[in-house]
This record gives structure tokens, sequence and C-alpha cells, in this order.
């Protein structure tokens, strides 16, 4: 490991890598400083089998980067550093090095003295509101043709629907003749739920640069409980505003777990709604009515849309997911749809919330 350490434009020595837990897509290590007052940094391997365009996902996190820098930079923040990640170059100035074994790596200065939560109270929903909210505001000046999509088809409902059609069609495990139920509830709403696609289409709505997957332990904080950073970059692309904002809601907002096989531990968390969509309307102040009036869409979108994607699964015999045991994907499902219908109960007391901060 050392030779691929040593292709990397460091500042300093480092320690030996240190093996660290981050997500389950790629496989991370910790660069300590082997001086003091110097450098530490973040090394990854990048999963080249999920992110299989791995220069135009690095070119997306770099463009996006120092786009942030610069902004903060010209608006005279102090400690820009810790307040945007810094992807670190190869000695021949490329943003990851590929072994001849073909695994790629990549490079970040590593943010120090750094929390992370799993989940959060009102406050922090709150503060991350105001983040996000502020991060895509940072981003909507990029043209989003400079951008890659780095998953195809990741938020792309339409499509997601068309997988669910051909894994019933193609029933490759058996499991579809006793869960038809579940498949005729999402295929009865998969036409109202494509409605970001269907106003996309007609010329109504944009695209803009979305982190697509703002769930909060994607975000450090200081000491102090305030947001720093949003990290995590890899999934940055253009998307629907509305669906950042509901996978937060999806997330943290939901009082169960994303797999509860009890589904009466799941509702909506309106409190959690209620402190992240202000924070969130504080500094998203680039939206467009259109979009303020589809955040409570966003929410179910991103619930229904995970509920297909676990079904799809599930059909498919438990091939992208991975599982603790058989039924998992199909209780993360029902997890899910019961998320969706608690929050197009909830759809109204949403939307008055929003109303008010409008006003």
């Amino acid at each position: 490991m050392q030779h691929i350490i040593d292709q990397f434009q460091l500042e300093n020595p480092v320690l030996l890598p240190e093996a660290i837990k981050v997500g389950i897509i790629n496989q991370s290590f910790c660069l300590k400083a082997a001086v003091e007052g110097g450098k530490s940094y973040f090394l990854q391997r990048i999963n080249h089998n999920i992110f299989q365009d791995v220069e135009g996902l690095q070119n997306n996190i770099n463009r996006v980067t120092s786009h942030i820098r610069q902004l903060l930079t010209e608006a005279g923040e102090a400690d820009v550093e810790r307040k945007v990640l810094r992807v670190v170059p190869t000695k021949d100035g490329k943003l990851y090095y590929q072994t001849p074994e073909g695994d790629y790596w990549r490079i970040y200065v590593l943010i120090e003295n750094a929390l992370s939560y799993e989940r959060i109270d009102a406050q922090s929903a709150f503060l991350a509101g105001q983040a996000f909210g502020n991060f895509q505001c940072q981003l909507a000046s990029i043209d989003t043709d400079t951008l890659v999509e780095s998953i195809p088809h990741f938020h792309d409902l339409a499509f997601r629907i068309e997988q669910l059609h051909e894994a019933l069609d193609k029933d490759a495990v058996g499991r579809k003749a006793a869960t038809q139920d579940i498949a005729d509830f999402l295929l009865l709403c998969a036409e109202e739920m494509c409605l970001a696609e269907q106003l996309y289409a007609e010329g109504k709505l944009a695209k803009r640069v979305n982190h697509c997957d703002t769930k909060v332990n994607n975000m450090l904080f200081d000491q102090q409980g305030n947001p720093m950073c949003i990290v995590d970059l890899d999934t940055v692309m253009p998307g629907f505003v509305f669906s950042d904002f509901g996978d937060f809601i999806r997330t943290a907002a939901n009082t169960g777990a994303e797999d509860d096989p009890n589904l009466d531990n799941i509702h909506v968390n309106m409190e959690i709604f209620q402190a992240y969509a202000k924070g969130y309307l504080s500094t998203a102040t680039f939206l467009t009515p259109l979009e303020i009036s589809l955040l409570p869409y966003g929410c179910t979108r991103m619930s229904f849309m995970q509920a297909v994607r676990f079904y799809v699964d599930y059909l498919n015999g438990d091939t992208y997911y991975q599982i603790a045991y058989p039924e998992h994907n199909l209780v993360r499902t029902k997890a899910q749809i019961r998320l969706f219908v608690e929050q197009e109960k909830a759809k109204p007391q949403m939307q008055q919330i929003i109303d008010s901060f409008m006003q």
C-alpha cells in the first residue's frame, strides 16, 4: 500500500494506514501525520463496480469542491479548509491512481477533530437543514452539463419502475406470487409518483446539482455541534432538489428503522420535519415556487423509490443490497411502504408548515 500512497502529492510523511469503517461501498483508511503539526489524510479505494466512470466521478467531486472553496474564499470565510473537502492529486496531476491490478484509489486531506451523528434532535435538524440548503445554494450556479451521473439513473423513478416491471416479468427466484399485493400497490402508485419526470419532460422543471445521499452522517459537525462540511460526495450529480430534501426526511424523520419489522413503529416525526424545513428554506434561496411546492412530494417520492428498489432486489434474489437474513429486503420493502403511507397522510400538514415559512 505504500506504493499507492507514494503516488500522491502529500505535503508531509504519514504513518501506516489505519483501516476505518465509513459507509459500506468504498474501503477507507486514515493516514495520520508522522510529524507534529503535519496534515493527516483520508485514503479510499473506490468501488469501481458501482462507480464505473471513476474519472467522471472524481471530476464531479473536484468541480464541486473547487466551486465551493472559491465561493467561501471570496466571501472571506475563516477555516475554509475545514468547510470543504480537498482532493489530493497524484504526482502526475490526476485525481485518482489506478494500480496495475485495476483498483482505483484517491486521497482527501483529513478534516480533523470533527464529529458525525447517526440520529439527531430538532435543533440539529434545523442546523442540518441550513447546511444542506446552503450546499445546494452554493451549487445552484454550476452548469449540470459539466457533471456526469456517477451512478446512471440513480434517482430516476421512471427507470426504477422499468426495473420493477422487468423483475416482475422475470421472477428470477419465484418470489412474485407470494408478494403480488406489494407489486400491485407499487404499480398503482407509480404514475403519480413519477410526477417529477413528467414535469421535466414537459420543460416545467429543471435539474440541479444534488448531493443524492443527504443523510445526517454525511455531514461533519464541529466540537460545538455546528455543521461544518458536507462529505461523501460520490453521488453529487444532476437531479431534482426536492429529492435531496425528501431523502433527508426519509432517514431522519422516520420514527422507526429503515428495516423495522414492526410497522407500528414507523411514523413521521413532524418536529424533525418542521425544524429541517425551517433551516433548509432559510438558506435554499434559489428555489422556484414550483420546487418549493414539491418539497412534501419529495419526501413521499424518495420513500416510494426506496421501497421499489428494495422490492426489485428481493425479486431478483438479493443481488444488490447486503442482507442479514433471507427476508431482509422484503422487510425493508414493507417498512418503506409504511413510511410512504404515513408521509402521504402527513402531506397536508407538511404543506402547511412549508407555507408558514414562506409568508
